[in-house]
């Protein structure tokens, strides 16, 4: 999306209005970039000169407000300070909900997933170390896919519906017209022939979850392909789509079947026990995170969790405004360095689980969490390269 969150309001609107249907939830698969103000624009991991507000502040400020429920993961051009705050996920403006760096939520009767993010091997046994103010290795490595939410996801056991992810499963093009697809971008035909185009841990997601749709975005491409799981097992409809500009395949309207609502968001039982029972081992450091991916009971936690929401209800906590926002009346200036907030929401959240915050302390040896950001990062490697496309285009998305 890359932030142009107010034309595709709009395409919505339009299409509403031409077709004569009713858009009852929107979902964005990453580089939403929810920027309020200067200070998140700098910790976006865009060329400076390809820096600019766009419009999710004016959703933020209430200035706008968002015209249809909205749902969507991280890419790897986002303001990460601010979804650093909203771990667990949470409203990012009203009516405007982050799925956090993996999550799971209700939409009604629909289960949606999803994970934040691109997979770069380099990092994904690492701990979250990454701390605003970002240098220019933390302002990348703060997007990538880590080991730990990916095992959370993998102990989801009851049936998703839709599943999102910002770059696409490994081996996900051999479900689909591939022929086209490197017709279309050449320079991705070695990687499709060597197998190596995707993110591998969202392929073993793919394979436990088998979700009947995934929903990927990243490569600037429209393409749809559908997976069989076995002989006689489900089926995933999967989709990628291209990014916000004219003529191009940026949005998909698709009919789920629902129960008749209410359609609000509101938080899943089964992943509300999974996260409390992963909390105390997140890893917040560089220290190198493995755990087997055998099955960890959650049913006490379960059982804990439907208890709280029985009694509270299962809407998420209130959006909460903990920085000002852009202000395109005010003159432009250096804005400070950009330090970690707590969140309302998030405290409120872990004070509903009955977790401890952890997302700026240190950990049990002593070591600074926020001591990377000062660091030089490390230096880049193949894999972060820029993304040829068919214009000069503001994004690197192979970062």
């Amino acid at each position: 999306m890359h932030g142009e969150l107010e034309k595709v309001y709009d395409t919505l609107h339009q299409l509403e209005e031409a077709e004569g249907v009713k858009i009852d939830l929107l979902l964005c698969c990453g580089d939403f970039q929810a920027v309020r103000n200067e200070n998140d624009l700098q910790c976006v991991n865009v060329k400076p000169k390809y820096r600019t507000m766009n419009s999710f502040w004016k959703y933020y400020s209430g200035k706008a407000v968002a015209p249809y429920p909205t749902i969507f993961i991280g890419g790897n051009h986002e303001a990460s300070n601010y979804l650093w705050e909203l771990y667990y996920g949470g409203w990012a403006a009203p009516n405007i909900y982050f799925l956090g760096l993996a999550g799971v939520v209700k939409f009604g009767n629909i289960r949606i997933g999803g994970l934040s993010g691109i997979h770069k091997q380099q990092h994904y046994h690492l701990g979250h170390y990454e701390r605003p103010p970002y240098n220019e290795g933390t302002i990348r490595s703060a997007y990538h896919v880590r080991h730990y939410d990916v095992l959370k996801l993998m102990h989801v056991k009851e049936p998703l519906d839709i599943f999102m992810s910002h770059d696409w499963p490994l081996g996900i093009t051999e479900y689909g017209n591939w022929q086209k697809l490197i017709r279309e971008k050449r320079f991705f035909e070695e990687e499709v022939n060597k197998r190596t185009l995707g993110s591998e841990p969202a392929a073993r997601l793919l394979n436990k979850l088998k979700p009947p749709y995934w929903f990927s975005a990243h490569l600037h491409c429209k393409f749809p392909a559908v997976i069989q799981h076995g002989e006689d097992g489900p089926t995933t409809k999967f989709l990628a789509l291209d990014k916000c500009l004219p003529g191009r395949g940026f949005l998909q309207v698709i009919d789920i079947p629902s129960s008749p609502g209410p359609h609000e968001i509101k938080y899943d039982e089964e992943w509300l026990a999974i996260t409390r029972k992963f909390n105390s081992v997140f890893p917040l450091t560089r220290m190198p995170f493995t755990m087997w991916d055998e099955q960890l009971d959650t049913q006490d936690d379960w059982q804990w969790v439907k208890s709280k929401l029985n009694a509270r209800g299962a809407k998420p906590i209130d959006f909460v405004q903990t920085a000002p926002s852009f202000d395109p009346c005010r003159p432009a200036s250096n804005p400070p360095l950009t330090v970690h907030c707590r969140n309302p929401q998030t405290e409120s959240f872990l004070q509903l689980l009955d977790l401890p915050y952890l997302l700026d302390s240190s950990n049990s040896h002593g070591v600074n969490r926020n001591e990377p950001s000062s660091q030089a990062g490390h230096p880049l490697d193949s894999d972060d390269i820029e993304l040829p496309d068919e214009e000069d285009d503001p994004v690197e998305d192979d970062d």
